[in-house]
């Protein structure tokens, strides 16, 4: 595996992130949590990881433009790099001691997602990818399932947990789902949801409400594993709609016009 020296930098960010989670899923109890949203919190340690994130890429390139979940946007428009961070995909799992979370670093060029890290520090699973190089886990090559029947799919998903978002239709496609795949499973982090899908663990993923920093890393390795991944319209603007669906190629368009079924009906 040749790493990039960009993706090296993101590797090396959220490895430092890794170090104060890993810290502090020792002395939960100690957290001081606050609720930005209904079901939406975040923690110190929320913003101690992200600010990790930014100095190690700020020490080697400290013009580039940062997109990060707590600090918003920073550095001036160019045409540089743009990283796209969460520092702590899946923060409610955190804070209840549940496995479930990850670091999730994309950096975007042009407009075009090029390099991408999740890293899982609980089970020490670092998932990465460069555009055109493939994606890996811990070194190792990965590839998407070649399950080609969505009846036979192990399927992951997110509940719609923000006001405004539309449950009703959500659960039209849920309740579809469930009687057309072997099964479907909501741990909680889109961006470990996506790299399931990329080293075949699922077969598909479909979720929405989600922000950019849920989801660029984790697009980016699943393309790189031989996967697909639209918004819920079948374009290329999953980033800006959050509306997301991934999956190998035979699944991934049953899952599509399934939802794309749905969707008609609530029309």
């Amino acid at each position: 595996m040749i790493v990039h020296p960009t993706l090296n930098i993101a590797i090396k960010a959220a490895r430092r992130a890794a170090q104060i989670i890993n810290r502090a899923a020792l002395q939960l109890e100690r957290l001081t949590i606050e609720r930005k949203a209904q079901n939406d919190f975040v923690t110190e340690i929320d913003r101690a990881a992200e600010t990790a994130i930014i100095e190690t890429i700020r020490e080697v390139f400290p013009d580039d433009r940062i997109l990060a979940e707590e600090s918003g946007a920073s550095g001036a428009e160019s045409e540089g790099n743009e990283w796209i961070i969460d520092p702590l995909d899946g923060t409610t799992n955190f804070i209840h001691g549940l496995p479930q979370f990850a670091i999730s670093i994309a950096v975007r060029r042009h407009g075009v997602l090029e390099h991408a890290v999740v890293f899982d520090p609980s089970r020490n699973e670092l998932f990465c990818a460069s555009r055109g190089s493939g994606a890996y886990l811990n070194e190792r090559r990965i590839r998407v399932s070649r399950l080609d029947r969505l009846s036979d799919a192990l399927i992951g998903t997110g509940f719609p947990f923000r006001q405004g978002q539309d449950l009703d239709t959500y659960l039209g496609i849920l309740k579809a789902l469930m009687r057309k795949t072997a099964g479907l499973r909501r741990p909680g982090a889109a961006s470990l949801d996506l790299c399931y899908v990329a080293c075949g663990r699922y077969d598909g993923f479909f979720e929405s409400g989600l922000s950019p920093w849920d989801i660029a890393a984790g697009a980016l390795i699943v393309q790189e594993a031989g996967g697909f991944v639209t918004d819920w319209q079948g374009t290329e603007h999953f980033l800006e709609t959050g509306a997301v669906v991934a999956g190998n190629p035979k699944v991934f368009a049953a899952l599509v016009a399934e939802i794309q079924k749905q969707l008609a009906h609530r029309s």
